[in-house]
């Protein structure tokens, strides 16, 4: 029913009385749904009340007066922000009643509620929202009182303890089970003349006995069984149907034939049944909870990057892992590497740009004892850093997951998923009342009772909304193990889908860090070589690293100043000499030559050409057996910024057309923009250094990572570089873990399609039935798991 056709409130559905508030000849229940409303409407949030059939949330507003007042002062201020920089400052806030889709698309909106947020990212299952908020607009105080407006209400206690609070949930539902237990065994012992002898005990006593298991299933009804309705009720309440609906109606017919038989006919009604149906129920669910934590996947998964940073260890440079990253280190970052630990500044000018971090890009000035946040990246020259704080990988691995650079389409598996789950509770409710009349209109009313609520408790569609998330979970960790890491479980599912493969070639088909390089021109003096040496030691790309590697022995000066232009060069003037290092179009404005031997990077010394290097790519191991395997099962595109040196000797992988050299990140992104027009769906693999455009633009983006490693955060994978042998052997394992879950899906129907026709024949009892419920769910889920880890152990 339309709430506005009706006296029901246009935000929050509730009925709005006598005395409606209104707005626009629009009617409200209160002047809370009203502010709401008046919010989202004048910041054209029309799409909130579109979202879900339901309207919106119902908020009161209230005058905070000094309420939160103490959120002005500076030392509580530095205990809940998290970062601040140039006052853009991030917050994390704990809100307990995150509860539904319309919630979470209303948190993260809330930069159209204000102007001051900046983003806002929901963590639903821990029920947290992460804000960045910019300090000059809007304060930590104004940024709660904002949540509050619209009964967000943040917990802002200073120690908030998950554990204490899973411990609380759990003991709660051990104290609910005991109380079920207690009356399941006191409830059967009072039915056992009943059960043995065939007959009820003498009128008196069993009456007595009838009442005093009543009494006692009362509290397990009520109290035990209270998480099935409140859930129920809560998902009616926005006209969503929830698995825990069926069972809520099992127990309450089950409670209420009850009722009647005890207190009009004096029988004893189903006080065994019903005690013993929420006591196994309980234990099932506590069984489940046990058995998920033993075959879970690490949903927020710890797996390290295999980021590499360049440690000064006694005056030598020596690449470490970012694990092994210890308090005091210090470190060196060139031109666009990440800042991998909370650090101070000790050598260098730092131009961070935070914008991984703030989605701010303008980069910020950083001096000698100044300190820099962990996932700040360096724009300029090299600079050197002490490590001050220990590294956070989960702190890293959080911003990459909430990179939200680019809207990929969602997981249509899951959403197939959750279509099946919806339906099929509807379907389940119906099979359920269809086969209670029918016994009833044969006269048989304690079958039709039994019959009724056994199928509402054997039939669950929890297996089948945990087949993806057990089946790609599990993949993700054997992935992990083997150097290969999922940024999330959509991605599996779109690489098993993927018809094309575009491969970058420097850095990543060829090794960065080995090849033979040889300078051609006129001979460097000293001062020269030191000046090309250094301003190719600024940067993070394969071929400066080949031309400085070259130069090892030549001394390093510290720029005046350093520019990278991507896919083209670099140039900076170093000893007061004007350096310019790049390709030949970039360096000396001429157009590169149709066809070269090997691959050249040209060198002008204050605008004169001085020569060129000639670099000889090695590929990596591997490749061989890698692109012939590749090549059976895809098409295969090679982009490259270089020229076509190596055409020749990627013709036997790569046919001609399918070539592409000299272009730049534009031209990659925009050449598989064309392919996915064609109806090709991309896997593109690069380095991470130029290709952030085409990777952003591919269906899965897979950055190979060396030792040196570049942080992007476009990637949705990331490959060690000596797993890269391996490609093909992943790409085939995603195909298999999709068939696991349409396996999965195949034995949840199978299950229930049978567990209903024994419930709706009457051969089957409500306590059966709710023992076999969460077995069926943990047999699905432990098939996934251990179907995906026998298949790990198989085929990679």
């Amino acid at each position: 029913m339309n709430p506005e056709t009706n006296n029901n409130c246009i935000h929050c559905g509730a009925d709005c009385g006598k005395t409606p508030v209104t707005w626009n000849d629009k009617k409200f229940c209160c002047n809370g749904c009203k502010t709401v409303y008046q919010l989202l409407n004048e910041n054209k949030l029309y799409n909130y009340y579109q979202l879900e059939e339901s309207p919106g949330i119902k908020v009161e507003t209230t005058e905070f007066g000094n309420k939160y007042a103490f959120l002005d002062n500076e030392e509580v201020k530095q205990k809940l922000i998290s970062f601040s920089e140039s006052g853009i400052s991030k917050v994390k806030f704990f809100i307990p009643v995150i509860h539904c889709a319309s919630c979470i698309w209303l948190l993260e909106n809330l930069k159209t509620l204000h102007k001051g947020i900046k983003y806002s990212f929901v963590n639903f299952t821990r029920k947290e929202v992460d804000v960045t908020f910019d300090e000059s607009v809007i304060s930590l105080r104004q940024v709660v009182e904002l949540l509050s407006s619209i009964h967000y209400i943040p917990d802002l206690s200073q120690n908030p303890s998950e554990k204490n609070q899973e411990k609380h949930s759990y003991k709660k539902l051990l104290y609910k089970i005991g109380l079920a237990g207690f009356v399941f065994i006191n409830v059967m012992t009072y039915s056992l003349p009943a059960y043995f002898n065939g007959e009820p005990l003498s009128d008196k006593l069993q009456h007595l006995f009838n009442i005093l298991s009543y009494i006692l299933v009362i509290p397990v009804a009520f109290y035990s069984g209270s998480d099935y309705y409140i859930s129920a009720f809560k998902n009616l309440l926005k006209k969503n149907i929830s698995i825990d609906l069926p069972i809520a109606l099992g127990i309450i017919v089950l409670f209420l034939v009850t009722s009647y038989e005890v207190f009009f006919t004096g029988g004893p009604g189903y006080c065994d049944s019903l005690s013993g149906l929420i006591f196994f129920l309980l234990v099932g669910k506590w069984y489940q909870g046990k058995t998920y934590q033993a075959l879970s996947f690490e949903r927020n998964y710890k797996s390290y990057f295999p980021i590499a940073v360049t440690k000064i260890n006694k005056q030598i440079e020596e690449s470490i892992l970012l694990e092994k990253i210890e308090v005091g280190d210090e470190l060196i970052i060139r031109n666009k590497e990440l800042i991998p630990a909370d650090s101070e500044l000790t050598d260098g000018e730092g131009q961070i740009d935070y914008s991984f971090v703030t989605g701010e890009s303008s980069p910020v000035v950083k001096k000698s004892g100044d300190f820099i946040y962990a996932g700040g990246r360096q724009m300029g020259g090299i600079i050197k850093v002490k490590v001050k704080k220990e590294v956070n990988q989960s702190h890293l691995t959080k911003l990459w997951n909430q990179d939200k650079t680019v809207e990929k389409p969602s997981d249509s598996l899951k959403s197939l998923s959750d279509k099946i789950s919806r339906y099929f509770t509807l379907i389940v409710i119906t099979i359920a009342i269809s086969g209670f009349a029918y016994w009833m209109f044969k006269g048989e009313t304690h079958t039709a009772i039994f019959v009724f609520t056994a199928v509402l408790i054997v039939a669950c569609p929890c297996a089948l909304a945990l087949s993806i998330p057990f089946t790609f979970g599990n993949t993700m960790r054997i992935f992990g193990k083997s150097g290969f890491y999922i940024k999330n479980t959509d991605v599996i599912e779109k690489l098993s889908h993927i018809t094309a493969i575009v491969f970058d070639k420097t850095g990543t088909l060829t090794q960065p860090n080995k090849n033979k390089t040889e300078f051609t021109g006129s001979k460097l003096s000293k001062s020269e070589t030191d000046a090309v040496f250094s301003l190719a030691k600024q940067s993070t790309h394969p071929l400066s690293n080949a031309v400085a590697n070259s130069l090892e022995h030549a001394e390093y000066i510290k720029p005046e100043h350093f520019v990278e232009v991507a896919g083209r060069g670099i140039f900076g003037k170093v000893n007061k000499l004007e350096i310019k290092i790049g390709s030949e179009e970039y360096v000396s404005s001429r157009a590169p030559a149709e066809k070269v031997e090997s691959s050249m990077v040209y060198v002008s010394i204050n605008n004169k050409i001085a020569g060129y290097f000639t670099i000889s790519n090695l590929y990596r191991n591997g490749i061989d057996s890698v692109l012939k395997s590749l090549q059976k099962q895809f098409k295969l595109f090679l982009i490259s910024g270089d020229n076509n040196a190596e055409a020749q000797n990627l013709s036997e992988y790569f046919e001609g057309d399918k070539m592409h050299f000299n272009q730049k990140p534009g031209d990659k992104a925009e050449l598989i923009q064309q392919l996915q027009q064609q109806g090709e769906t991309i896997l593109m693999t690069g380095d991470g250094l130029n290709d952030a455009g085409a990777l952003m633009q591919s269906d899965v983006a897979l950055t190979v990572a060396d030792k040196v490693y570049h942080f992007a955060p476009a990637s949705d994978a990331v490959m060690e570089a000596g797993q890269f042998q391996r490609l093909a052997k992943f790409i085939s394992f995603t195909k298999t873990s999709l068939n696991i879950v349409k396996l999965s899906f195949t034995i949840s129907f199978f299950y229930n399609i049978i567990g209903i026709a024994f419930a709706i024949t009457g051969n089957l009892s409500p306590i059966v039935a709710a023992i076999l419920m969460p077995i069926s769910s943990v047999s699905v889920v432990a098939f996934a798991t251990f179907a995906t880890r026998l298949a790990g152990r198989v085929k990679l």
